[in-house]
């Protein structure tokens, strides 16, 4: 299945002659397995991989593997390019996967789960050990087969904690996570699972309590919500469980006596609603803390839970309360983070005659704060100062250098009473001695009112996407002048200023880069959607307009993105 892709599907020359202890040592594995050498031909193959595919082992051997077994989902022979054990294969790396077909003697196809890595074949030589077993099959094509964790080989049973490795730790949001560790659990393990976690105020809430029906889930939310108080002293199963004191069993019997606690109660509830025979209790443990408890309980399954199933489960409960706890962690890094941003940007002040409108995007794979920012505020001569910017970075350390950085230009431009290339200036020559950014880009321009009564845009631009102004009859251009070198380069030129009246009813765009950067598209392309998009909602009240501009050019949140728009009156 790894192997080069060939037109010729007939037996093959291995580059490696094949060593007896091969067999031997493929038959201990339990699951189908077989080496192929440099070159993807099979060099030995067990007896295990001979029955799931129908043929004899010395069928097997010689063959390409990719060639003889890799199919896809319709059974048509699928290209070395579109293989993934293979790519892995030639990068000399383990990996492991399902969602795959092996064609079978009789032309049916097998659907199985994989795992590969390196494997010394003697004499010198290299091969990959391929080790594979059914899987069952998906949603709709036929019964899901259920499984007592004690009769799981050895493989499965890694395979299955892989899984939970694999999908808990791909996601930092809580109730995805629970939900994928339904999915793993049922009706693998059990048809019943139940989730309570402790929150940070130390209170118990059932979280989840979830039923495996053919290969549906059903949620049962009459018994989910806020649980009764731990009792330090319970001995019951949950209750130990959720003190971390340890794993246990239940049956009926465990819940006929009189209630110690609250918590018994509700166990008792729940099994004789759900007709539980047996159930499985493991803490959820992080590093630091008990999180919760899983329960994992059978109804229809005829099999009861026994003490060898317990360190598999309590091996899951483990991997969940790892990813459970990164979650809780970035949840509250990113509250902390939302906090922090909040506070960062400023309110706009009003200025009669001038309406503004502001938005702040962050980008959702960072700590969703960042380093870009917009910034309004009035100058001592009545002007109104207007500046948009980009700290490299979207992290708290850019978001840190923003802060510094967007404070230093309050400062200068409050004291420097100049045009808004000598207040950039000064600003850059502070950057590299006194803050910790590295390099930024900046808008900086000023509003003023002339005696005859209209409105003058000033700016600079240090290395900033120029900003785009759009008339009330949908002319856009974008405003090239004043451009400079960005922030942070350390070398000194005089920056050059700008200036241009704004007509009635104009609307002045600011924004950073994330607004116009996208994969696979060029600067000026995406420069000329948004000026698309702007003319066609100049007519629009400055709020939609807003609103309107953020939807139709549809940043990809690869960046962070800031926009400030001001509009003149009509």
């Amino acid at each position: 299945m790894v192997g080069p892709e060939s037109a010729q599907h007939g037996r093959k020359q291995s580059a490696v002659v094949p060593s007896a202890h091969l067999a031997p040592a493929l038959d201990a594995i339990g699951a189908g397995g077989y080496v192929v050498d440099e070159q993807g031909c099979i060099l030995a193959a067990n007896s295990r991989a001979a029955e799931l595919l129908g043929r004899t082992t010395d069928e097997l051997v010689g063959r390409d593997a990719h060639d003889l077994l890799h199919r896809g989902p319709q059974g048509q022979q699928l290209p070395a390019t579109q293989c993934r054990m293979r790519q892995a294969f030639l990068a000399g790396c383990p990996a492991q996967g399902s969602d795959e077909h092996f064609a079978h003697a009789d032309g049916s196809l097998l659907p199985v789960s994989w795992t590969i890595t390196p494997y010394d074949v003697g004499d010198g030589g290299t091969g990959t050990l391929v080790v594979f077993y059914p899987r069952p099959p998906a949603a709709g094509t036929g019964p899901r087969r259920e499984q007592s964790a004690g009769t799981l080989t050895d493989f499965e049973r890694l395979a299955l904690l892989a899984d939970t490795t694999t999908q808990l730790t791909s996601t930092f949001d809580i109730e995805e996570a629970l939900r994928r560790l339904v999915g793993l659990v049922l009706p693998r393990l059990a048809d019943w699972a139940v989730i309570d976690l402790i929150t940070e105020r130390d209170e118990v809430w059932r979280t989840v309590v979830a039923q495996a029906d053919g290969d549906a889930v059903i949620r049962h939310v009459d018994f989910e919500g806020p649980m009764p108080p731990v009792p330090e002293e319970s001995l019951m199963p949950l209750s130990k469980a959720l003190r971390g004191v340890s794993s246990a069993l239940a049956g009926p019997d465990t819940y006929r006596g009189t209630p110690d606690s609250g918590i018994m109660a509700e166990q008792r509830r729940l099994f004789d609603s759900a007709g539980l025979h047996s159930a499985a209790m493991v803490p959820l443990r992080s590093t630091r803390d008990v999180l919760g408890a899983l329960t994992l309980g059978r109804a229809g399954q005829p099999d009861s839970f026994t003490v060898s199933d317990l360190p598999l489960l309590e091996d899951i409960a483990r991997r969940t309360g790892l990813a459970l706890d990164n979650a809780r962690l970035y949840q509250r890094q990113r509250k902390v983070a939302e906090t922090m941003q909040n506070h960062l940007l400023p309110q706009m002040p009003h200025v009669p005659g001038l309406k503004m409108a502001v938005r702040y995007l962050p980008a959702p794979d960072a700590s969703q704060v960042g380093g870009d920012w917009y910034d309004a505020f009035a100058l001592p001569d009545g002007a109104t100062a207007l500046a948009v910017g980009d700290v490299v970075g979207h992290d708290l350390e850019a978001a840190a250098g923003m802060a510094q950085l967007r404070n230093m230009l309050r400062a200068y431009a409050w004291a420097q009473q100049g045009p808004p290339s000598r207040i950039v200036d000064r600003l850059d020559e502070a950057i590299m001695p006194i803050t910790d950014v590295t390099m930024a880009t900046l808008v900086l321009a000023r509003v003023t009112r002339t005696d005859e009564g209209h409105w003058q845009l000033s700016w600079t631009n240090a290395g900033h996407p120029p900003p785009l102004l759009i008339t009330r009859d949908g002319l856009a251009e974008y405003l090239t002048d004043g451009h400079g070198l960005l922030l942070g380069t350390g070398v000194r030129t005089s920056r050059p200023d700008a200036t241009v009246l704004l007509p009635p009813g104009a609307t002045l765009v600011l924004y950073t880069d994330g607004l116009v950067e996208k994969p696979g598209h060029t600067l000026d392309e995406g420069l000329n959607q948004l000026r698309r998009h702007a003319a066609a909602l100049a007519h629009r009240p400055l709020p939609s307009f807003t609103d309107q501009l953020l939807r139709r050019v549809q940043p990809p949140g690869l960046d962070d993105v800031a926009l400030l728009v001001l509009r003149t009156p009509a």
